[in-house]
């Protein structure tokens, strides 16, 4: 068979099983066309690693690449198509995953502040839209994909609840409101319905034009422009510098610190958070709780007011 119809029987078998699999359906279509026109079993090593390496050579996506052509082939040797997997055995050092970056409260203001910075080479609508997707980001601590495939019918200003349809897990789940998103979000669902929508109350909430919502790669270009108009660079050490995708880390810091503060029963809640945030158990929570300053601060404070309430001796 064609390396390209078994991408798509794959494709096909695994979306049949309940998974999206939109984004390891276009890095295989990109890896069929890299390829080319040949046959599975013509595949190389060697174009393998072409592939694997790209123009940047290792960086932490060659482990996603590497991970999603695996899938691939150890179904074409289950199917027969081939007898071996021309990836390479022996993975090589790869750079640490990112470490999460926390916004400070004033590095918030700024990149809200900074949003209007995106009124050249955008339609008139993008710095407040963008505006709104940077407090929806940070109010509901959602992904940046459930962001984008939200539609206006999936706000309920009256119940102050977001529905969020096809989550990570394949799941749905209401996500509540504060009244302040609340507000701001009546006021852009005010201005998007100045803007063309063809499919009514299915149209995306964020769109430019109306029609076609924006992209991921759109959204995460536009945040580069605004975090260096915010004045915000990359941490000492750090390869790359701080991501829109950073923002939900960041509502989730956030969150526990004001926990913390408040006197309330952090080890009770963090499920509650858990649940919040999508995930399917707290251990997937818990790596977004970097222990900033802050946190350690709140943390050592609760400590010592429970230290000086009295002896805690047998």
């Amino acid at each position: 068979m064609k390396l390209i119809d078994v991408i798509d029987v794959y494709l096909a078998r695994q979306r049949s099983l309940g998974m999206r699999f939109e984004s390891a359906g276009r890095l295989l279509h990109h890896f069929g066309r890299a390829v080319g026109e040949r046959q599975i079993r013509e595949v190389t090593p060697e174009s393998v690693i072409d592939f694997l390496n790209g123009d940047k050579g290792l960086t932490a996506t060659w482990a996603l690449k590497h991970r999603v052509l695996s899938g691939l082939f150890r179904f074409a040797i289950s199917r027969g198509y081939v007898d071996h997997s021309p990836l390479p055995a022996v993975l090589p050092n790869l750079p640490p995953q990112q470490t999460p970056y926390v916004y400070s409260t004033e590095e918030l203001r700024r990149l809200l502040e900074a949003t209007s910075t995106l009124r050249t080479g955008y339609s008139q609508h993008v710095p407040a839209m963008y505006r709104t997707m940077i407090l929806l980001l940070y109010g509901t601590g959602m992904r940046i994909g459930e962001a984008l495939r939200l539609t206006l019918q999936d706000v309920d200003l009256v119940e102050e609840v977001i529905t969020i349809h096809c989550t990570k897990f394949f799941k749905t789940r209401l996500v509540p409101i504060g009244p302040k998103l609340s507000g701001e979000l009546a006021a852009h669902l005010e201005r998007r319905g100045l803007l063309p929508m063809p499919q009514g109350k299915a149209a995306p909430l964020f769109a430019s034009r109306g029609i076609r919502g924006w992209t991921y790669q759109s959204v995460v270009t536009m945040f580069q422009h605004v975090r260096r108009a915010a004045g915000i660079e990359r941490p000492i050490g750090e390869p790359r510098p701080p991501r829109l995708h950073d923002l939900r880390h960041t509502a989730a810091v956030h969150r526990v610190v004001a926990w913390y503060q408040s006197g309330q029963d952090v080890q009770r809640l963090l499920p509650q958070l858990a649940t919040f945030l999508g995930h399917i158990d707290i251990r997937s929570t818990q790596r977004y709780l970097q222990m900033t300053p802050e946190l350690l601060e709140a943390a050592s404070q609760r400590f010592a007011k429970y230290a000086m309430e009295g002896s805690h001796e047998e």
